[in-house]
């Protein structure tokens, strides 16, 4: 292979684990941008995606076979994974975080920490602390363009995710409920005197951004065949790291930050070593908070002076 050819290799990889990141960041980006809250629980909501995965596998495998079978079984559990960590986000929202509405910013911060830890323990008393072998949901092919190859599966990640990203813009910007999410962001109080209900918008806003985290935990598993409890830390911190480089609280943002953090992430594990690639992302956002705290598109949250 050409240096050119090594070059694209790596940014193709990185963009499939940056379109991971991009979903898990929206929903960071999505909350923080209505209620001012980084919801540091949000990367267990991820990982408990991957688990729910597994386990609709366990629970449903033995009822379908064949390559159409195959087709709804993967549909199947993609919306098992995303029905479970959406209800998960609705829970954690109205016991965990709204009670807490109205108290200083430490109190949710400290509370979306000790969420966190409980999703974790949780899932390692339920499932174990051992890696837990993702199974194979659809037959890896390779498909090679000239000294570059892809698979199938890369090829399902990338349509996955920006299919969900695209339906998440137009909800945003065509329905009423999206409407009123970008009202919130903007002044919540003169939402809530137009007559938006905004317990209901943020349970929303909770909800859609859990559901698009438990699809990136299915294709996390798929992608790395390999899952543990712990993977919600890494993976959370990372798509936080991508909702600041694109500009937390802008939509846009968080999936042009996504996909440029796993492009980056790839070219440094091609050309530096793998056991890099975590400093590399992490030396981002300490570059990001010096020079550019805003981030690349910058925050579309109001501030009330």
């Amino acid at each position: 292979m050409t240096a050119r050819d090594v070059f694209i290799q790596q940014v193709t990889n990185g963009l499939t684990i940056g379109m991971i990141y991009a979903l898990i960041a929206l929903g960071y980006t999505i909350v923080y941008g209505i209620i001012q809250l980084i919801n540091f629980a949000h990367g267990e909501v991820f990982m408990v995606g991957a688990y729910l995965s597994l386990f609709a596998f366990t629970l449903f495998s033995g009822f379908f076979s064949g390559t159409g079978g195959s087709i709804f079984f993967l549909v199947l559990i993609f919306l098992f994974a995303m029905l479970g960590t959406s209800l998960i986000g609705l829970m954690v929202e109205r016991f965990a975080y709204r009670p807490l509405r109205g108290a200083p910013r430490l109190a949710p911060l400290i509370t979306a920490i000790g969420v966190s830890f409980l999703l974790q323990n949780s899932v390692m008393l339920i499932f174990g602390p051992t890696d837990k072998s993702f199974p194979n949901l659809i037959e890896t092919k390779k498909i090679s363009f000239g000294a570059v190859t892809l698979t199938n599966l890369q090829i399902l990640i990338a349509v996955v995710s920006l299919s969900l990203m695209i339906i998440l813009h137009i909800f945003i910007k065509k329905t009423k409920t999206g409407k009123a999410m970008r009202a919130l962001a903007d002044d919540r109080e003169a939402a809530s005197l137009v007559g938006i209900n905004t317990n209901r918008i943020i349970s929303i806003a909770f909800l859609i951004g859990s559901a698009l985290a438990g699809a990136g935990g299915v294709m996390f598993g798929m992608y790395y065949h390999t899952i543990n409890f712990h993977d919600g830390y890494l993976a959370g911190l990372k798509a936080f790291t991508a909702a600041v480089f694109g500009g937390i609280g802008n939509i846009p943002g968080a999936m042009i930050g996504g996909l440029l953090l796993g492009i980056l992430e790839g070219v440094s594990a091609g050309y530096l070593s793998s056991e890099w690639k975590n400093v590399f992302a992490f030396l981002i956002l300490i570059l990001i908070l010096l020079f550019r705290p805003s981030g690349l598109l910058g925050s579309r949250v109001v501030k009330k002076v």
